[in-house]
């Protein structure tokens, strides 16, 4: 992967462009970051080729039927932490998926489709992979915020983003369904999963169908808001060097209206409730550890109905949105098991 302090301003403002539609034009993308269109399509597309940044689209949830999802938290035989992280990026049930420092290792989110019912045959599936030493799971009951482009609080005051809508980073009431999408529909967004900006002839031509049908089907899932655009990249590229995971404590006459105040706050990505301990689930993003005391001391702890906290830094982020990131395995030097065998051939 680039090295990321070789990052410069102009990178990181298509970064942030990208976040906020990882399928505008790059011509719509220049006009955000104030560049030519030919310089901005050569450096996005080289950030996307060298893993700095990932684009995909996946269908929301709810589009498969019936899911509940589930906060787990593990610890590892000492050493095995990587062995067991990839294991787990593998399954399918798998939405996130980060290495953590505190008393836990990994911190994951499971989603179950059709329902809690299920989750103890997946249980066993996944508590079988070695090197698991403990596992908790709590439900998460309701999400109250996600941001996909957080990172908008970098250069809102001199990048030309369109007009930030509040209401698009909450959770919204209405929900996909299955039956909102049918089997073309499924299949389009089969082939965004890999490249979420392959162009629509591409698709039509992947999947028997003419370009404006794949335009207006998309379109379509985009406005039900049965599709979610995913631009992953490191905190760390756009100098956001504190990714933090809060459980914090509420008194339980307060949770909503502590959830609500959170939830306005730019620092937040993340927020939900949790059925134990009435708690909240909190992802926190910030330039730094001081400004993440800073928030802690001047905001989280004044606010009113907060009882206490336990946290955690995100070290390694391997997977979001059920999308592998493409950087994790470079970051610490490790190959899958398809390489380590192809490098064991090549040594032989």
């Amino acid at each position: 992967m680039k090295a990321l302090d070789t990052l410069d301003d102009l990178d990181r403002r298509i970064i942030v462009a990208l976040q906020h539609d990882g399928r505008a034009s790059w011509t719509a993308i220049a006009d955000m970051v104030g560049s030519s269109s030919a310089t901005v399509a050569r450096r996005g597309q080289q950030l996307v080729q060298d893993g700095v940044v990932r684009i995909a689209v996946v269908p929301a949830l709810g589009s498969s039927g019936q899911v509940d999802t589930f906060l787990v938290r593990l610890n590892c035989r000492p050493g095995t932490q990587l062995e067991v992280a990839a294991a787990l990026v593998e399954h399918a049930d798998v939405r996130f998926l980060t290495l953590v420092t505190g008393q836990y290792d990994i911190m994951a989110e499971v989603v179950v489709t059709g329902g809690a019912a299920h989750y103890p045959q997946l249980i066993q599936q996944l508590q079988s992979i070695a090197g698991i030493k403990r596992w908790r799971s709590d439900l998460i009951m309701h999400v109250h915020k996600v941001r996909h482009d957080w990172s908008r609080q970098l250069f809102a005051e001199t990048m030309k983003l369109p007009q930030e809508d509040e209401k698009a980073s909450l959770v919204d009431a209405e929900m996909c369904e299955p039956d909102h999408l049918d089997e073309a529909d499924r299949r389009i967004l089969a082939a965004l999963r890999d490249d979420g900006r392959v162009t629509f002839q591409a698709i039509g031509d992947r999947t028997g169908m003419n370009e404006s049908s794949v335009r207006r089907r998309f379109d379509r899932m985009r406005a039900n808001h049965c599709l979610d655009i995913l631009t992953l990249v490191p905190a760390a590229a756009l100098g956001m060097g504190a990714e933090t995971l809060l459980l914090v404590k509420v008194a339980p006459s307060r949770l909503e209206a502590v959830a609500q105040e959170l939830s306005g706050y730019p620092a937040v990505r993340y927020l939900a409730s949790l059925l134990d301990d009435n708690s909240l689930f909190c992802e926190l993003i910030t330039p730094s550890v001081a400004e993440l005391n800073q928030f802690i001391s001047h905001t989280l702890s004044v606010l009113d109905g907060v009882e206490g906290w336990t946290g955690a830094m995100e070290l390694l982020y391997l997977k979001r949105g059920f999308i592998e990131t493409p950087w994790w395995r470079a970051q610490v030097g490790y190959a899958d098991e398809a390489e380590r065998r192809e490098a064991e051939r090549l040594r032989a």
